[in-house]
């Protein structure tokens, strides 16, 4: 009695601005659970409570300021991968992806297990660039 093969598994390709969506949604999920986990390192607490904020020192207005915009824009990106025009949307995520790439680097310092999320966040910041770049054309 021959085995029938089994039907291979539905194969989804998503768009490439869900995609890129998604890239940004799992790169806040990482910037979530590092900083998280970063609350268990020691010093950490007292340095809060002291109002500094790691190596950018005082936790000014103006600091917490910068910190949030360079947060928000991942958050927005999210959205905006998927809302803006596919022209807007590829450049958008070609700079920002670049440029995350590039704050990342920055903070690859620190224990061993904060540097290995960064390694991660580094890689989907490159991939948001690479399907950014290679983001498919309309035949025509």
């Amino acid at each position: 009695m021959a085995i029938s093969p089994k039907p291979a598994l539905e194969a989804y390709r998503p768009p490439t601005a869900i995609k890129l969506a998604l890239l940004w949604a799992a790169l806040m999920f990482l910037y979530i659970y590092n900083d998280y986990f970063s609350l268990y390192v020691p010093g950490t607490i007292a340095d809060m409570t002291a109002g500094r904020l790691g190596p950018l020192g005082h936790a000014s207005p103006q600091v917490l300021v910068g910190v949030s915009m360079m947060l928000a824009i991942p958050s927005l990106m999210i959205f905006l991968s998927v809302a803006l025009p596919p022209v807007v949307s590829r450049w958008l995520n070609v700079v920002l992806g670049l440029a995350y790439t590039g704050i990342e680097g920055m903070t690859f310092q620190g224990p061993l297990f904060y540097q290995i999320v960064v390694g991660f966040e580094i890689v989907l910041t490159l991939l948001v660039v690479w399907y950014a770049v290679k983001w498919p054309r309309n035949a025509g």
